[in-house]
Formats: structure tokens, C-alpha cells, sequence
């Protein structure tokens, strides 16, 4: 990756992927002509493509990275080829067993990022810790946090957030990460995490990542309306952003709103993220629901 004499060349480029401003990253990546070196180039290519990735364009990145790109957009390909193909995910996964087992070089941290992204996504949590605990960049220790507070380890995602103050407290993840923790913590925290991501917002976009950071908070707070609000405007940015839809099934619900529209959100869900965790989430308590009302039937 580029040095760190070159972090402001792509400054822009980088603060508009982490807030989720996908199309923004793209656009002034494909911007810039002049750069001080390959690896700057490099770099900006990465992002350019991991934001390519956030929007569920993988062919993109499938069809114009090949075994003869930099290591680094290889890397971006495999975590696109994932996502893509579900019938090679297995294939996929025995790729990075076999790097893990015969290890990678910690210098390579695109690569250790993106394979604990697809852990993350198996929910496979220890494993993907195992490849992170090789990161000691900024974006391995936001990713570390993201992962603690999937495994409701509150304490050590605020450790590791201390961690990341001490290094770049004023940083677009550190920021970001210190909103997550807030959120998990609670209470007056809540506001603290609301106060940094419209801060966020105000200072790049109103991505839909940031309102939805919004949103949870108020949900949090119990202050239904002002989400529907937040999550109304997250919607026309992008109509089918999963949060967005799954707190809107949350409000939907403490608003009293009729039945119809928060199936509606769920059959959106459904439609476009048959893997998300929520929806298989629901769609196994659905059938536990099933299995339960049949044994009934059966006792009467």
C-alpha cells in the first residue's frame, strides 16, 4: 500500500469509501490522473474497486481485475468472486485456509482484511480475529471492533478503540468506531454516538451508513418518528439498503404502522439479501414458528 508520506493524495477517496459514499469514492478515484507513485495508484485502485464491491457491482470487479492485476486488487477480486458466485464460496474458503495455514506475510494487510471480511460474513468470528490480529493498520483495528461487537464483546471493542484514539483519535474510522462502541454501550452514549454521525455527515455526505447510525440511535432512545425521518431520506438515497430496511421494519412496528408495511420491507429484504444475517435470522425463526404450530395441531 502507499506510504504514509501520500495519505492525503487520497484522502478524499478514502474518508468517502469508510462513510459509505460508494459512488463519490468512485467518481474521484476515476478523477485523478497524476500520482506521486505505483503504490498511490495501486491504492486508489483498491478503493475505487472495494467501493465497486459496496455496491453489489461484483462483475465489475470480476470482469476488469485478472491474475496478472497487483496482488492487492487480487485480493479485492476474491472478496467480489465471494460474494458473486455462491456456488464457489466453499472453493473460496479453502483458498484462504490454505494461505492462512501456510501463512500470510503481515505486510500484505489488503489481503488480511479482505479474507477476515469473509469470515465475518460466515460468522466465523475466531477465524477472522486470527487473520486480523496480523493487521496493525487503522482499518484492521475498526474491523476488529465490528467483529467484538458481533461477539457482544463490548469490553474488548472498547479497548480497542482507546487503542486506535491513541494512534489517530481525530480519524474517519476511530470516529466511526467510537460511535459503534457508543451504540453497544447505551444510555447517555447513545447521543454521543448520534452527535458523531450527524458530525460526519455534515462534514462529507449523508450517506446511508451515517443515517442509519442516526436512526439506531433515536430508535435507541426511543424516538420512533425522528427515525422514520432519518431512515426516509436514507431510502430515497438508496432504496434498498438492507439497514435501512431492517430499522424501518423496527419503526415500523413501534409506530403501529399496519401489518403490510413492514412485510413489505421484509419482502424487500428477502428479494435482494437472501444472506443477510437478519433474514436468515427470520427465515429460521419462521420456521421454528412452523415446526411449533404444527406440534400443536398434532397434541389437539
Amino acid at each position: 500500500m502507499a506510504n504514509k508520506d501520500d495519505v492525503d493524495v487520497l484522502f478524499g477517496i478514502r474518508s468517502a469509501f469508510y462513510t459509505g459514499n460508494y459512488q463519490s469514492c468512485i467518481t474521484e478515484a476515476q478523477k485523478i490522473k497524476k500520482l506521486p507513485n505505483a503504490a498511490v495508484a495501486v491504492e486508489k485502485d483498491v478503493f475505487m474497486y472495494r467501493a465497486y464491491v459496496g455496491q453489489r457491482k461484483y462483475t465489475v470487479v470480476l470482469d476488469e481485475l485478472n491474475p496478472g492485476s497487483p496482488p492487492e486488487l487480487q485480493a479485492v477480486r476474491l472478496l467480489a468472486d465471494y460474494l458473486y458466485n455462491k456456488q464457489k464460496r466453499d472453493s473460496v474458503l479453502q483458498s484462504l485456509e490454505t494461505k492462512l495455514t501456510s501463512g500470510i506475510d503481515s505486510n500484505d494487510d489488503l489481503l488480511l482484511l479482505m479474507a477476515a471480511s469473509v469470515y465475518h460474513h460466515e460468522q466465523k468470528y475466531d477465524t477472522a480475529l486470527r487473520c486480523l490480529n496480523q493487521s496493525d493498520s487503522l482499518e484492521g483495528a475498526a474491523m476488529r471492533v465490528q467483529i467484538y461487537l458481533s461477539m457482544s464483546r463490548v469490553d474488548l471493542a472498547r479497548k480497542e478503540v482507546r487503542l486506535m484514539q491513541s494512534k489517530d483519535d481525530d480519524a474517519t474510522l476511530t470516529q466511526l468506531s467510537l460511535a459503534w462502541v457508543n451504540l453497544a454501550v447505551g444510555g447517555e452514549k447513545y447521543q454521543e454516538a448520534f452527535y458523531i454521525f450527524q458530525e460526519m455527515a455534515d462534514k462529507t455526505s449523508s450517506t446511508p451508513l451515517l443515517l442509519n447510525g442516526q436512526a439506531a440511535c433515536l430508535i435507541s432512545q426511543g424516538k420512533y418518528e425522528d427515525a422514520e425521518m432519518v431512515l426516509q431520506e436514507a431510502l430515497e438515497k438508496d432504496s434498498s439498503y438492507p439497514e435501512t430496511l431492517i430499522n424501518l421494519i423496527v419503526v415500523s412496528q413501534h409506530l403501529g404502522k399496519p401489518t403490510e408495511v413492514s412485510n413489505r420491507y421484509v419482502s424487500q429484504l428477502r428479494d435482494a439479501y437472501q444472506d443477510h444475517p437478519f433474514v436468515r435470522d427470520y427465515q429460521q425463526k419462521e420456521k421454528e414458528f412452523q415446526q411449533l404450530t404444527e406440534q400443536h395441531r398434532n397434541v389437539q
